[in-house]
């Protein structure tokens, strides 16, 4: 439950609102119970009169800031908007000082505010004191923080619906329904005369189910959202030689990376933003994968393997004009943990300008040799594995084994033959078109989904209690567990310490 205005801290903040660089205007925002009594200490209007306390909330107006201490010099000539709680961003008494854009100017300003009486605002405490005060909920509080760390359009719209209270209204439509069955269960133990029990856990197993589902299309959009937002994770291995830099080059349209004929020439993993399109490619090139004794080598093939443990997107790259060898062969090995888990990957057979020593069935078999299809497997999966098309789509029951993800495509970086099929394909693996047509909710950081992935484990528990024919006590335990995991995406039963830690990721001024 948010904190009333008369409980909020007592004491004025004050800040610079505006990037501290130079520019037309620069704005310095004042909050809190003595932000009208230090503007007007500050603050003359064209007749030199001291009224800011006279104007009516909610209207700006043309004067001077000057030095009350310098018997009233002139600092500048501003614009003053003047909020009167709980009218304002803050819930709080406002003022903001529209001023010239000098970072000095500013500065000297914000200086005057806390020479009389307010104190330097921390990182996001405009925005936590908005919080506070309940005009905006903790989803909504770190919508605005993506929106200002936005980079492309899909961030924009997205962090824009979640300030509007998309993902709000939605979290709280699924509380609501959890809390009917609660109240339901608790009214039922209590007064069992007048509330029948007869056949719930049936009817509650598909509210369960329901909301699971629900759940399940969040947390699912939710990552595909975060990749549109934040970038796929891309990380580019083979072994030396195979043309990753020049991939991340060509990507680029710039000599971002060394290219010799040198095998081995990249030592450490290059980073590098990529545009493609609405996606972001957050491209890291690594060392040759491969057996060294070079000591820097050594270290670079260990950042090239972790590397892989943190993407979103593989890319193997393989050159076709000189084979396939034992090298390629332990790159997949190191890969096989990813493609279990279904991490998408694309094998790009490079150099399909020269002639080619390596058929397109040859490298797919790299993906069937013995250990990537194990000694465990059903009997028929490994022969289905081997007759297996263009896309390697076996599954094995037993050991839950997909590589659907993997896909193979022939390319030139010299000609560039090859290269629009592979960006359409990374668009059509992360359902880009998808997401930017429908309207759906998108939990905008790693702490929402947490809260909704405990949220969901705890519906299930629910459901297995009802199959386990146990108690309806049981039921409300779990129900209230998962309760109270979506509230604390809201902001409701969050502890202090998160709430500091949340905030104080925002800028100064915000």
């Amino acid at each position: 439950m948010a904190l009333t205005f008369d409980s909020l801290q007592s004491d004025t903040i004050a800040a610079i609102a505006t990037g501290l660089s130079e520019s037309g205007i620069g704005i310095i925002r004042v909050s809190g119970p003595e932000a009208l009594p230090i503007g007007d200490r500050m603050f003359r209007n064209k007749n030199n009169q001291r009224v800011l306390l006279s104007y009516a909330p909610g209207t700006i107006h043309f004067g001077f800031i000057v030095d009350p201490d310098a018997q009233d010099e002139i600092i500048d000539e501003v614009m003053v908007t003047v909020m009167h709680h709980p009218h304002s961003y803050t819930t709080e008494d406002t003022v903001e000082i529209n001023t010239h854009g000098g970072v000095y100017l500013m500065n000297r300003i914000l200086e005057l505010a806390l020479n009389n009486g307010a104190r330097m605002a921390a990182p996001g405490e405009f925005t936590k004191r908005a919080f506070m005060g309940g005009r905006i909920d903790l989803a909504r509080a770190e919508a605005v923080m993506d929106l200002i760390s936005s980079n492309n359009e899909f961030a924009r719209k997205t962090s824009i619906a979640q300030l509007e209270g998309s993902v709000s209204k939605q979290i709280r439509a699924l509380r609501e329904k959890i809390l009917y069955e609660i109240a339901f269960i608790e009214s039922a133990l209590d007064d069992p005369e007048n509330y029948s029990l007869d056949g719930y856990p049936d009817r509650l197993s598909g509210k369960c189910n329901e909301i699971i589902e629900e759940l399940n299309r969040i947390i699912d959009f939710s990552e595909n959202g975060r990749i549109l937002k934040e970038g796929i994770r891309t990380v580019i291995v083979g072994r030396p030689n195979a043309g990753k830099s020049s991939l991340l080059n060509y990507l680029s349209g710039q000599e971002r990376a060394i290219v010799t004929d040198i095998p081995g020439t990249t030592r450490d993993t290059l980073e590098e933003s990529v545009r493609l399109g609405d996606l972001v490619l957050n491209i890291t090139d690594t060392a040759g994968i491969h057996k060294t004794e070079d000591t820097v080598e050594k270290i670079g093939v260990e950042r090239a393997v972790k590397a892989t443990e943190r993407a979103d997107l593989i890319l193997m790259m393989l050159d076709t004009s000189i084979g396939i060898d034992e090298e390629d062969r332990e790159i997949v090995r190191l890969l096989v943990r990813r493609l279990r888990e279904g991490i998408r990957c694309i094998v790009l057979m490079n150099k399909s300008d020269l002639p080619s020593k390596t058929s397109a069935e040859e490298v797919r078999n790299l993906f069937r040799m013995p250990g990537i299809v194990p000694d465990s497997a059903e009997e028929g999966s490994a022969e289905e594995y081997k007759n297996a098309g263009t896309r390697t789509e076996v599954e094995d029951k037993k050991v839950n084994i997909t590589y659907k993800n993997v896909e193979f495509m022939s390319i030139s970086l010299t000609t560039g033959e090859g290269m629009d099929y592979f960006k359409n394909r990374v668009a059509q693996m992360f359902r880009t078109g998808e997401l930017t047509a429908k309207n759906e909710v998108f939990l905008s950081n790693v702490r929402q989904k947490q809260e909704a992935v405990q949220a969901l484990q705890s519906l299930k528990l629910v459901r297995n209690s009802i199959e386990q024919g146990l108690s309806e006590d049981f039921f409300s335990i779990d129900l209230m567990n998962a309760y109270t995991s979506l509230g604390r995406i809201l902001g409701e039963a969050v502890e202090d310490d998160l709430v500091e830690e949340i905030f104080s990721r925002f800028c100064l001024g915000k």
